[in-house]
């Protein structure tokens, strides 16, 4: 048996895998973002260790002779969370997390230290990642900055708790603006922008390889045997990858969670930072990826369901029976609400419905928001293809992969071939028992296949024409938005 454990933004998700590749069970406890200032984003890593504990307890409880048979974990999560240890590895502060937008100046300040980032890190500087926030700390809490020893990312602060070893692995590294990602070791020039050295950060192992061994008082806790492996895991993009199968060059994915992300395996680094493209490295050796971002995704739907009393389990039901007339006549939505990346890298943008009127109801909201979010993975999906990317199929999974009417629209606009996958709402976890599976000595051709296709969505062109007006509208709504940094002064 094999444990993934992933650490997402609004959950601690935990898969048990066996020797088949089979799931055999999943648990999770659900976590809160605390949003202390506009733009800000934190979390207190002590309810991630309280999350996971619990969520292993359910699976345990639920299976306990499976459970007992784990032989090694393997660890996912949210990207570019900074958080700050002090010498004796105490918390500093709450974890800034990767949807926080308040290093917008930091990212600035970053690109001028350091005029050789974006050939080495291959991506821009954007408020979200790591480095730009040390920076923010530098300026604004020196007395924390002062005394951080180490930084952390998400996951590997739960690694720290499992086995007491600090390490990280390069495809949630390179998130960090640190990395030589073509080297997938740290830059000591990047490090050197920011203030810091090799000695803040934690040693780097492939995501298949073994980072450390679960402490003997947590295999006691949890009735597993000495020697239980820890593998190095990855960022929660490149571990979905993983699960979905998405190891071979011209494989990927769009994952429809808190935000929306376009997954392309690549052989070889190949940055394009211009069109705010991110290059990484992937959670298996000798391979990248290329990944658009959308920061708001499913988590559009989420807010609309708050401020309209009611579900998505209500809601999409009653959009899929809007008549085609009501689709066409409903507002267009930009899905800003943190701000976006791919492709504009603008922490300022804004959500907007545009064109209500007395007859738009929460359906025609609720369309708007499966849309605007689909026509921003639709500039993702141009950005990439300007990068030099090229798709014909796409899986799907996520949240939002759950609804065969959002599948069916992502096709449309996308023109692409989108299927599902059955054990694809597993997504991180199930990637990050396989890299658990991996570093045990288990073979990547056997293991690492792609789940039986649940669904497939091919495009439809009945509403095609109307489309490509609505996201030719909705690009130009973007750019003729007010600035929004400029109004606040």
């Amino acid at each position: 048996m094999y444990l993934g454990i992933d650490l997402g933004t609004s959950e601690v998700k935990v898969v048990l895998l066996d020797s088949r590749n089979n799931i055999v069970a999943t648990a999770g406890t659900t976590l809160t973002v605390s949003r202390p200032h506009p733009r800000w984003s934190e979390q207190d890593p002590a309810a991630w260790w309280d999350a996971t504990v619990e969520a292993v307890d359910k699976l345990r409880a639920a299976h306990p002779a499976q459970f007992a048979e784990v032989r090694a974990i393997g660890l996912s999560g949210q990207m570019h969370g900074a958080v700050v240890l002090d010498a004796a590895d105490k918390v500093l502060r709450p974890a800034i997390l990767w949807n926080d937008m308040r290093a917008a100046d930091e990212c600035r300040e970053l690109t001028e230290l350091a005029p050789d980032l974006h050939d080495i890190a291959g991506n821009l500087a954007m408020p979200g990642f790591t480095a730009p926030k040390l920076l923010w700390l530098r300026r604004h809490e020196p007395d924390i900055y002062a005394r951080t020893a180490t930084v952390l990312l998400p996951k590997d602060w739960l690694r720290l708790k499992l086995t007491g070893e600090k390490a990280s692995d390069p495809s949630d590294a390179a998130g960090t603006l640190w990395l030589d990602v073509a080297r997938r070791d740290w830059s000591d020039t990047l490090l050197a922008a920011t203030g810091l050295t090799r000695d803040h950060m934690p040693k780097l192992v492939e995501g298949d390889a073994v980072s450390g061994f679960l402490r003997p008082e947590l295999a006691a806790r949890w009735g597993l045997s000495t020697g239980v492996m820890v593998a190095g895991g990855g960022g929660d993009n490149a571990t979905s990858a993983v699960g979905i199968g998405a190891t071979a060059p011209g494989d990927g994915f769009i994952s429809l969670g808190t935000s929306g992300v376009m997954f392309v395996v690549n052989d070889r680094f190949r940055p394009n930072p211009a069109s705010a493209v991110h290059a990484f490295c992937h959670a298996l050796p000798n391979r990248w990826h290329q990944m658009s971002v959308v920061l708001s995704a499913a988590s559009c739907l989420r807010w609309l369901c708050r401020l309209t009393s009611t579900d998505e389990a209500t809601l999409l039901p009653e959009v899929a029976a809007l008549s085609a007339d009501m689709l066409d006549q409903s507002p267009v939505f930009l899905p800003y609400l943190s701000g976006e990346r791919t492709p504009h890298n603008d922490p300022f943008a804004q959500g907007v419905f545009h064109g209500m009127t007395h007859a738009t109801d929460r359906a025609m909201l609720g369309y708007s928001v499966l849309e605007g979010v689909t026509f921003a993975l639709k500039d993702g999906l141009d950005a990439l293809s300007e990068a030099g990317t090229t798709v014909d199929t796409l899986s799907l999974m996520g949240g939002g992969a759950r609804s065969p009417y959002w599948a069916q629209l992502i096709a449309d606009v996308l023109n692409l071939r989108i299927v599902t996958h059955h054990g694809g709402e597993a997504g991180g976890a199930l990637g990050a028992a396989r890299l658990g599976w991996l570093c045990a000595g288990g073979n990547e051709a056997d293991i690492c296949q792609k789940p039986p296709v649940r669904a497939e969505y091919l495009p439809q062109t009945q509403r095609a024409d109307i489309l490509a007006h609505r996201l030719a509208f909705y690009r130009d709504l973007y750019r003729q938005r007010p600035q929004a940094h400029l109004v606040r002064g």
